[in-house]
């Protein structure tokens, strides 16, 4: 079993996930977990209380099981396909709406409970993580595997030899599920996108693993056209991760608990419970139903509270905050600037 770092905190800030130091720590790494009470000054340093605010997690919503249920079954379907290029998924959608943060967790969990299956067994590395690099290239791509797996890259070593080499390790180590991010970023219209996205097929004909994509908006996209698209769509089924709706009853009851989970981890010692909660409608009206905005939303609230010593989260204070322009664009109704004091 592979054995996490000794300091995953310290790895987790300083190793990109797209690199197996910072996918185990990642993997590995619990947030200290905060006092439930915390009304002494010398209970809980501010430091250490700042960190767990701004390292606040995102709770999981129905899209995510959605895609975990999704993979499981491709899993399973891949298994025993010894030829030809194997089923995917594509998680696609707008940004800030939670694809990467989805990737990441269903990652985590497969890891997990791999390492606790095959605890006796010889090491293995059952999930690869890595990030389309811009204006890619098939070496670039294939590069950004032997990264991740740590392996030794030199000038002289051709695209040819790179990709050989990652595919023989892979298999040796049974990576099982290959999570790649941004795949939007292959334009297949110009010829290195074109031949990158060919990498692509012949990675996943190379490697017995399960594929996954994240893009934003892969169906307007260059990557679904042509011949070469049609071999995608031929492959992979598109998960929509679209944001939160708030039409329905059922929707506001969704979204209320998303909220209310993420206000039941904030340590502010002054804080009302429930204040979130009943500003649902106004925080999906701020996020556009963005779960990358509400977080930082809520996130950037309350690292306010503490820093200012108000300590609590209001309606005032989350008007105040700036968000991302695709929330700020569609906000309604539209953010209003500090007139009143905060209630």
């Amino acid at each position: 079993m592979v054995t996490p770092p000794a300091d995953s905190a310290r790895y987790l800030a300083s190793a990109p996930l797209t690199t197996w130091q910072g996918w185990d720590a990642f993997v590995h790494h619990s947030p200290a977990p905060a006092p439930a009470q915390d009304t002494g000054s010398g209970l809980w340093p501010q430091p250490a209380r700042e960190d767990y605010h701004s390292e606040l997690a995102i709770m999981r919503t129905p899209a995510m099981g959605d895609v975990f249920t999704a993979v499981r079954r491709l899993l399973l379907v891949n298994r025993r396909q010894q030829a030809g290029a194997r089923r995917g998924l594509i998680i696609s959608g707008p940004a800030a709406t939670g694809k990467t943060t989805t990737m990441m967790a269903l990652g985590r969990s497969f890891q997990l409970a791999q390492e606790h299956r095959q605890a006796q067994q010889s090491p293995c590395r059952p999930v690869l993580f890595i990030s389309v690099p811009p204006a890619a290239t098939p070496k670039m791509l294939v590069s950004e595997f032997a990264r991740f797996l740590g392996m030794p890259l030199t000038e002289r070593l051709n695209q040819t030899q790179i990709t050989n080499a990652v595919c023989d390790l892979l298999c040796e180590l049974g990576t099982q599920l290959i999570l790649i991010d941004d795949v939007h970023l292959l334009d297949t219209r110009r010829r290195t996108g074109a031949e990158t996205s060919d990498q692509l097929k012949y990675l996943g004909e190379r490697i017995p693993a399960t594929f996954v994509y994240s893009a934003i908006d892969i169906e307007t996209s260059s990557l679904l056209s042509g011949v070469r698209g049609a071999q995608i769509a031929g492959r992979f089924r598109i998960f929509r991760h679209a944001p939160l709706a708030y039409g329905s009853e059922h929707d506001r009851t969704v979204w209320g608990d998303l909220v209310q989970a993420m206000e039941g981890l904030l340590r502010l010692r002054s804080h009302r419970p429930g204040t979130l909660h009943r500003h649902a409608a106004y925080l999906h009206a701020r996020t556009g139903g963005r779960i990358g905005s509400l977080s930082h939303l809520i996130r950037e609230a309350a690292l306010i509270a503490i820093a200012e010593g108000s300590e609590r989260i209001t309606k005032q204070l989350l008007s105040e905050i700036e968000l991302d322009a695709a929330a700020e664009t569609q906000a309604r109704p539209a953010r209003t600037a500090r007139t009143t004091p905060r209630t």
